[in-house]
């Protein structure tokens, strides 16, 4: 506040009225035109104050230095641009799907500290590691999803548009405003020269941190930004500059503000006036291009992209919110919007795609800015070879033949209907006794066609089981929803489609992680469901079924004849004939007629050859597609018949530490990997595995066998197992022998009778 004091006003005959009007406008020293009047006429007036706010000025941040160096690169001028070099280097950034590769990075810097700690030779070592590195870096980026580009894309060390500029060119100055009162931060313009020639430069600049970000509004214009770059435009046209726009920008700036300015009406604008330039324009996508905030700089001759670039009309997240009405599926509309270089390429909206580095453009800025150099300029030199309306057909025809179609060619009648596919429309399920009621009638038919010999109809067989197979995976989908597991199943099942070309074990070694854990918190939470008996019920009714196909396809009498055949050469066996004769002829030796005047070693004996005879018929009927029952192991037969449950205990404390031991040797590191290699290679191998691949399985899974074996011979397991053996012998032979079969038979004279097992032809 500042204050200044004024004597009162007085006429001296000296003063003229010309020296009144010649003062300022607001006066005499401060004082009104209207005051002098009024003093004029009026009476002396007694003193008075005049108070005034001198309101500070904005220092405004000049980039212009006090000591500017004449021999900077680029010229004296580049002193005018605001963007200077950080101080402080960017914070690495690993995004998701690189994770993988952090292990072999820490082992690389593991090996070299204790290389440098120990003074060892580690160069081997370290070679191999980074050998391992950037093959896997090379599988991961040369298989990359749509989803995963956008996120290079998006990534927050990606090189700007000015970082580009100032390594292609050589002389930059960035010229600024709209000439309408503002200059728009996010798009920056500026002439330069590339080999010599003149170039008319602009972009959408984003920040290089938070800080940044913040200053250029995240790389999003408002209609200042884009007024600022049609003033260049005509300015470069005026003068015959070629134009080079650099796209990098998520969308022009949705805010009311903008909207009351006149946002539409700016890209509309430049869209129009795009088509009308008379010098050529090259479009260079470096990250994103988002819907028409993009498009306003990139009416241009030819669109180039970076490998690692996309371009859409919305984000993949707007698309799954607008679709699915979640984010979560994101990766499924960037797959269905085609915004990756190489799928526009073939349709024709970009014109070339740059190479990037391995690991992105981030990871090799000044390379990645020399490709861009050589694709600018051979662009250019092909394109101001043309004539000016040459020119402006070539960009009009660019854009006219995007989603082009030739009539005359017929279409698909099924795609004539509707040429957007619908999505599966929800089956109802039927109700569970309108099923049981199908299969039951089914079931029926089947018996009795196998009584009478006569031929089922298979096409009720087959329709059922898909229906029953319809219903089941129904059932899983339900149950999924239920757990809110299922958008996690789609993205997983997308992951493992898009990795199955894959050679890249860590990949497929996260995907199997991810895919474990997913199906480990599915079958435990899968009980909890509401429909878990129905899906259970759903799943024994196939089962039936499809064993009953089975034995219809074959017939009746082939099948007594092919047992029959299978008996005749098992009893035939030369050590099962030996030792039935043997037993024969030992029988007729002892003089016994009865079971049970033989002696204990002589029923071992029987029973021994009974046990192999019935073991060797039932896999013979297993390998038929019967099913065997009444087969079993003779301490399962002993456990049944022990009457005293603490050897049921026993037993089952027994069978409790061996699973415990299983686990815990499944859980080393070692083995761990080994099974994680056994699941790699069985994905690999795919449904039609080569003779390579299952030799190697075979391997692998003979030493995981081999190790859980050595673990499990500890001498403590041994000897609890012999003494429970000891304590099941002697219950069995307390309870009146090995075996109650033999207590009602009676062998005939210089015969022996084999008992058959029982079978189940259902």
């Amino acid at each position: 506040m500042a204050s200044m004091s004024h004597s009162p006003v007085a006429l001296s005959g000296s003063s003229t009225a010309s020296d009144l009007l010649r003062s300022s406008s607001s006066g005499l020293s401060g004082v009104s035109l209207k005051t002098l009047g009024r003093a004029r006429f009026g009476a002396r007036r007694r003193d008075f104050t005049v108070s005034a706010k001198i309101g500070k000025a904005k220092k405004h941040d000049y980039p212009w230095p006090a000591d500017p160096d004449p021999n900077v690169k680029g010229g004296i001028l580049t002193h005018l641009s605001y963007f200077k070099p950080l101080k402080d280097k960017p914070k690495q950034v690993t995004l998701d799907f690189e994770k993988p590769l952090l292990d072999l990075q820490k082992k690389i810097v593991d090996v070299q500290r204790m290389a440098n700690e120990t003074g060892l030779d580690f160069s081997d070592q370290i070679i191999s590691l980074e050998n391992k590195y950037q093959q896997a870096l090379k599988d991961l980026y040369t298989h990359l999803t749509p989803i995963q580009r956008v996120n290079i894309a998006r990534h927050p060390n990606r090189p700007t548009f000015l970082d580009h500029v100032f390594n292609i060119t050589d002389k930059f100055v960035e010229l600024h405003g709209d000439r309408a009162g503002y200059n728009d931060p996010a798009i920056v313009t500026g002439i330069g020269t590339i080999d010599g020639r003149r170039y008319m430069f602009m972009g959408h600049q984003k920040g290089r941190n938070t800080k940044e970000n913040v200053q250029r509004n995240f790389g999003m214009p408002t209609p200042h930004g884009y007024r600022k770059a049609l003033r260049m435009m005509r300015y470069a046209d005026h003068h015959g500059f070629p134009i080079i726009t650099f796209i990098d920008t998520p969308g022009a700036y949705a805010d009311l503000k903008s909207e009351e300015l006149g946002q539409g009406e700016a890209i509309a604008h430049n869209l129009r006036t795009m088509f009308g330039l008379k010098v050529p324009i090259v479009s260079i996508v470096i990250g994103e291009g988002g819907s028409g905030g993009a498009l306003a700089i990139g009416c241009a001759n030819k669109l180039l992209m970076l490998e690692n670039a996309v371009f859409y009309v919305a984000s993949p997240e707007a698309c799954a919110a607008i679709l699915w009405k979640t984010a979560s599926a994101a990766p499924k509309a960037a797959e269905k919007l085609r915004i990756t270089a190489g799928e526009l390429c073939r349709l024709q909206v970009a014109d070339g795609i740059i190479p990037e580095p391995l690991g992105g453009a981030h990871a090799d800025p000044a390379w990645t800015s020399q490709q861009i150099k050589i694709a600018v300029v051979d662009t250019m030199d092909e394109l101001t070879k043309m004539e000016t309306q040459e020119l402006l057909k070539h960009r009009m025809l660019k854009f006219r033949n995007i989603g082009g179609f030739q009539e005359g060619i017929p279409v698909d009648p099924e795609r004539k209907v509707n040429m957007k596919n619908r999505e599966e429309p929800i089956v109802d399920k039927t109700p569970a006794g309108e099923l049981e009621d199908e299969v039951e009638k089914l079931r029926q038919q089947i018996f009795n066609a196998n009584k009478s010999d006569t031929e089922l109809s298979e096409s009720g067989l087959n329709e059922m089981i898909e229906k029953l197979q319809n219903e089941i995976e129904h059932e899983y989908f339900e149950a999924l929803q239920t757990m809110g597991l299922k958008d996690r199943f789609v993205m997983l099942q997308e992951e493992f489609s898009k990795a199955r070309t894959s050679q890249d074990e860590l990949l497929h070694a996260a995907l199997a992680d991810k895919i474990a854990k997913l199906k480990d918190e599915f079958n435990r939470g899968l009980p909890e469901t509401p429909n878990y008996p129905s899906l259970m019920n759903k799943r024994e009714m196939l089962f039936g079924i499809i064993k009953a196909k089975i034995i219809s396809e074959k017939n009746t009498a082939t099948l007594k004849q092919e047992i029959n055949k299978r008996f005749k050469e098992v009893m035939g066996r030369p050590d099962l004939k030996e030792m039935i004769d043997a037993l024969k002829a030992e029988m007729e030796t002892s003089e016994i007629s009865t079971i049970e005047g033989l002696d204990v070693e002589l029923k071992e004996k029987i029973l021994k050859v009974k046990q192999e005879i019935e073991f060797e018929m039932a896999e013979v009927l297993k390998s038929l597609g019967l099913d065997v029952a009444g087969v079993g192991s003779i301490a399962m037969d002993l456990i049944q018949e022990t009457p005293a449950p603490d050897v049921k205990s026993k037993i089952e404390e027994l069978n409790e530490e061996i699973n415990r031991g299983i686990e815990d040797v499944v859980r080393s590191s070692d083995l761990k990997n080994k099974i994680e290699l056994v699941k790699l290679e069985l994905i690999k191998a795919g449904q039609t595995p080569d003779s390579e691949s299952i030799d190697k399985i075979k391997a692998l899974d003979q030493e995981i066998r081999q190790t859980i074996a050595e673990a499990m011979n500890s001498s403590e397991l041994l000897e609890k197992f012999e003494k429970l053996n000891a304590e099941i012998s002697e219950s069995a032979e307390s309870s009146g022998g090995l075996n109650g079969n033999f207590s009602q038979e009676t062998p005939k004279e210089n015969s022996f009778e084999y008992a058959r097992p029982e079978t189940e032809l259902n």
